[in-house]
């Protein structure tokens, strides 16, 4: 059986691995001001962190039902005999929500995936169902292997302020930290779908400083080979930087650094690094 991966934006992949292991991406939609662009098409990260410099309003909103819809007919046009669509958190998006919907009308059977993560973490576990499905899974174990490594999958975020994702309405649980002194850096994580405090540290280069070691020790968690990736928003040198310590310290040479995506951009603001995690 010839069984798809779709995925969302959100899931940051680079578009060459997501081309090398066939799965098929969705864009969100970003609003810039008063104009609208799609994600992967004609709005780059940069765009993002100039407008938030700027004060200008950035938002955000999920692909439609009719983008899902158009999508996996188009698959199935092509041979897909079923589908497994793995997307963000429905906790902090719609997009499960859309995907679900679109299924409902569509005659190929899809399996939608609720990866309770966001990011490179949601992207980790499209490349295991993906992977799975090379392997000769069918879509079920597709879908188990995405739903594992999501469970395995570990997101580790620095970002300078709290306020993009409090007007993003994507804070969650880590609105309990605002109001807290000002020198005090958050440590945040997805938990049980919802961004999370994990640590609070005193300095940015404290906190940098503690995600490298936090991620370290999730490695070490791990009994196999393992996903990782340094993602950042305007911050490049200090990514690259925290990259070349984990390679070292991992004994490995292929870290990859990239901007986050246009979508995620918004809610994290300039000055963000994130490194995730996650077993394979």
């Amino acid at each position: 059986m010839t069984v798809a991966v779709v995925t969302d934006s959100t899931a940051s992949l680079d578009p060459d691995d997501a081309a090398r292991e066939g799965i098929t991406v969705v864009p969100t939609t970003v609003i810039i001001g008063p104009r609208v662009y799609t994600e992967g098409v004609d709005v780059t990260s940069q765009m993002i962190a100039d407008a938030l410099a700027a004060g200008v309003p950035v938002s955000t909103s999920r692909p439609s039902p009719e983008t899902f819809q158009s999508v996996y007919e188009a698959l199935a046009a092509t041979g897909a005999e079923a589908i497994v669509s793995v997307h963000i958190s429905s906790r902090v998006s719609g997009t499960v929500d859309a995907a679900r919907l679109a299924a409902g009308r569509v005659n190929v059977p899809v399996t939608i995936v609720d990866t309770f993560q966001a990011g490179l973490a949601t992207g980790f576990a499209a490349g295991s169902a993906a992977r799975a499905g090379s392997a000769g899974a069918d879509a079920e174990q597709m879908a188990t292997a995405a739903r594992e490594a999501a469970r395995s999958a570990k997101v580790l975020l620095y970002v300078d302020t709290l306020e993009y994702l409090r007007r993003g309405g994507r804070i969650g649980r880590a609105a309990a930290l605002i109001g807290s002194a000002l020198s005090v850096k958050p440590i945040l994580t997805i938990d049980d779908g919802l961004v999370a405090p994990l640590e609070k540290v005193r300095t940015s280069s404290k906190a940098l400083a503690r995600l490298e070691a936090l991620a370290v020790e999730q490695v070490a968690t791990y009994p196999g080979d393992y996903d990782i990736g340094v993602q950042h928003l305007a911050s490049a040198d200090v990514a690259a930087s925290i990259a070349a310590s984990l390679s070292e310290r991992l004994g490995r040479t292929d870290i990859p650094v990239d901007e986050v995506g246009a979508d995620i951009g918004a809610h994290v603001g300039p000055g963000a690094i994130a490194v995730t995690v996650g077993a394979r």
